[in-house]
């Protein structure tokens, strides 16, 4: 261990009812400079987006329930990166555990309804693009979630490299959508799948 950092793996109580089970689902415990960098994080990250997709030719012909669930799925794959990037989350979800294991899994594969809304009603109904994608995603959470900890991280970035080479050059995407498959399994294969140490400098508090 460097003599300048220390691993916490620590996971502090939380209060019962909604305001636990919300603070359990971002991360028990997370730090004032984790939530700072999240907050501009997703401010400058969700602003980039909305000001690439209303540039793009197919702002104009979206429907309104299109238009929506590109919406919700651009704040939800910039706030999902960088909330399961966080030691807070780190600590909460890669905790000891064979549920624990189970959740992980059960988060990711309720992702197949973000696919099924892109693909069905942004997409017009495009079977193929949905039904590759989903593949993708429930193989490569598979493989990371059941490879050596050891390994898991470059074996989730050859996941994520090889489903982003898929969607760039097997799945007609148009121009305005080609975010979503880079961000959609960054998110999952990744920052969500990946056991990482929560590191910190020795001696500062969370």
């Amino acid at each position: 261990m460097r003599a300048d950092l220390e691993v916490d793996w620590d996971i502090p109580a939380t209060p019962g009812g909604l305001a636990g089970r919300l603070e359990r689902f971002m991360g028990p415990g997370k730090s004032r400079a984790e939530s700072a960098v999240e907050a501009a994080g997703a401010l400058v990250c969700v602003l980039l987006l909305a000001a690439g997709i209303t540039a793009s030719d197919s702002f104009d012909d979206w429907s309104g329930p299109q238009l929506a669930i590109v919406a919700l799925a651009g704040l939800d794959l910039v706030g999902g990166i960088l909330t399961n990037a966080t030691n807070a989350a780190k600590r909460w979800y890669h905790r000891p555990g064979p549920a624990v294991r189970r959740g992980r899994l059960l988060f990711t594969g309720a992702h197949l309804l973000h696919l099924a809304a892109m693909g069905l009603v942004v997409l017009d109904g495009d079977m193929g693009w949905t039904a590759v994608n989903a593949a993708l995603l429930l193989l490569g959470a598979v493989t990371v979630e059941f490879t050596p900890v050891h390994i898991k991280r470059p074996v989730a970035m050859a996941t994520w490299t090889a489903a982003v080479l898929v969607n760039l050059f097997w799945l007609p995407t148009p121009a305005a959508l080609l975010w979503f498959a880079p961000l959609f399994f960054l998110k999952l294969l990744v920052c969500h799948l990946v056991t990482e140490a929560p590191l910190r400098p020795r001696g500062i508090g969370g």
